[in-house]
């Protein structure tokens, strides 16, 4: 069973928090700058999202040992609203985004993530993965006549071996020693190794250079009117959605991971106040990030200690440490990436593919298909859930059945298995045979209930066909809830109440 965390800062091994931290910080510059840039907007603006977000999802998250940061997944969403009305507008809907996510958090939705089935997940991470490894590969591309075309020569050869090595480092270093994380020391080596034999390759300077001042506070410089809410309502909803659902999810891996449990409304507030400061103080905007949570959590970091540290050092950098780290070549960063894409695929998914059900294998290929060719998160994940549900609605619905028996008195009794619901009603009405029955028949809901008013239509339709017959029908061992339901539609069919059970079921759902 999963032990709930209460407050993320017990037990903190300094060592290993503020080394994972400055490893995260490391990780996250790159991809800050790159989807910074995607969006056309000043590279600072990706590194102020990092640090904010950063800084207060490790403080006030549901989640120690998760990192936030500028992520893609919520800038891509709105790379066509800059196109078309400006940087000012992203500000804005970075902020009306974070609104959003705080009234998740505050009217408790996020423990709807729960809905989401394994299938989804593993398709969910193992699609991430792919997308993670693919987006290294831009490394290994230059650009030629304004055209990017892949590397040749002694440039290709001395990406791949500087990357290599920073594979093998992080791999074999743990079976050395886990107190000092391996994606550092194969960065550190990399770098010294480079700037030792001065070997020309291409750093971090070659994305964009990093040096600026502190988050500057700046009011959005948009109209207030109803047709600004018009353009970035649609823009807002999709960036919030998006974000919690990647956000959601990877805090769902990492509590498997660490068999404890975060509090997914408490990282909705975290990730709407981020989100909201993130629009006052010019950040694009952001969410969790699961590549840079997986080096985290790697590095052996388990409280909200390593999130602190690397949002501070991601300031850091850019006030003073910008020079250094612009010298940081991009092939280690490129190796640490690629470890972190191989883990985060669960290659235990193939092992028993074979031994799931068909319509698990279809959903987990289906949200993996969506997420690398799409790279829509939202869409993915929302596509395995639909699929999900319609199949397992499906099941349920054909394994609906009816004991039948006369008893001695000639009333004719029905036990129906299995829910009434809008996919089962046909089944149901199949089960009775309105000219063959006597006068009185009687149907047991013991082992069932109605769920939905396709079900009430269904009693009601049944019992038009028997009045037609002069013929009575009456519902019986229906639940409080059914009965409720069956008073509020105002059905013909007659209930006996008398032989209604009472169900003490605790409910206790946080």
């Amino acid at each position: 069973m999963l032990q709930k965390l209460k407050h993320g800062w017990g037990n903190i091994n300094y060592k290993v928090e503020i080394l994972a931290g400055l490893t995260v910080a490391m990780t996250m510059i790159p991809e800050s700058l790159s989807f910074a840039i995607l969006a056309n907007l000043n590279p600072l603006n990706g590194l102020y999202a990092a640090f904010i977000m950063g800084l207060v999802t490790a403080l006030f998250g549901g989640r120690p040992a998760m990192i936030s940061g500028g992520a893609g997944a919520t800038v891509i969403v709105l790379i066509a609203l800059v196109q078309t009305h400006g940087v000012e507008y992203l500000f804005v809907t970075v902020i009306l985004a974070g609104i959003f996510q705080l009234l998740v958090g505050v009217f408790k939705l996020g423990k709807f993530i729960r809905l989401v089935p394994e299938s989804v997940m593993y398709g969910f991470v193992n699609g991430l993965a792919v997308v993670i490894f693919l987006s290294q590969l831009k490394q290994f591309k230059t650009i030629q006549a304004g055209q990017e075309v892949w590397m040749q020569g002694p440039e290709l050869y001395k990406m791949l071996a500087l990357t290599g090595l920073t594979v093998v480092i992080v791999f074999l270093f743990p079976k050395i020693t886990k107190k000092i994380p391996a994606s550092l020391v194969g960065i550190v080596v990399v770098f010294a190794l480079v700037a030792a034999l001065g070997i020309e390759t291409r750093t971090v300077k070659d994305i964009a250079t990093i040096a600026g001042t502190l988050p500057p506070f700046h009011i959005p410089m948009v109209p207030f009117s109803l047709e600004t809410l018009q353009v970035i309502f649609p823009y807002a909803l999709v960036m919030a959605g998006v974000g919690l659902i990647e956000t959601l999810l990877t805090l769902t891996v990492v509590d498997e991971m660490t068999e404890t449990r975060g509090d997914s409304n408490q990282e909705c507030l975290a990730q709407g106040s981020a989100n909201i400061l993130n629009g006052f103080f010019t950040g694009m905007g952001g969410c969790a990030m699961i590549a840079q949570t997986f080096v985290n959590i790697d590095a052996g970091s388990r409280t909200r200690l390593a999130g602190v540290i690397g949002a501070f050092a991601i300031l850091l950098i850019i006030l003073v440490g910008a020079p250094f780290i612009e010298m940081v070549p991009m092939a280690a960063l490129t190796g640490v990436m690629m470890v972190v894409a191989f883990l985060t695929f669960k290659w235990s998914s193939f092992k028993f593919i074979h031994k799931m059900p068909k319509s698990d294998t279809i959903v987990m290929l289906v949200v993996m298909a969506i997420t690398i060719f799409m790279h829509n998160l939202a869409l993915a994940v929302l596509a395995g859930v639909i699929i999900s549900a319609l199949v397992f609605a499906w099941e349920s619905a054909v394994r609906i059945r009816a004991r039948k028996y006369v008893a001695n008195d000639g009333i004719k009794y029905y036990e129906i298995y299995g829910p009434l619901f809008f996919a089962s009603v046909s089944h149901f009405i199949e089960k009775f045979d309105v000219d063959a029955d006597p006068e009185n028949v009687v149907v047991s809901f013991k082992e069932s209930r109605i769920a939905d008013v396709s079900g009430i239509e269904a009693l009601n339709k049944l019992a038009e066909k028997y009045r037609a017959k002069d013929k009575k029908i009456v519902l019986t061992h229906l639940s409080a809830d059914c009965i409720q339901l069956l008073k509020n539609a105002d059905v013909l069919v007659k209930v006996d109440i008398n032989t209604d059970p009472t169900y003490k079921i605790p409910y206790n759902v946080q």
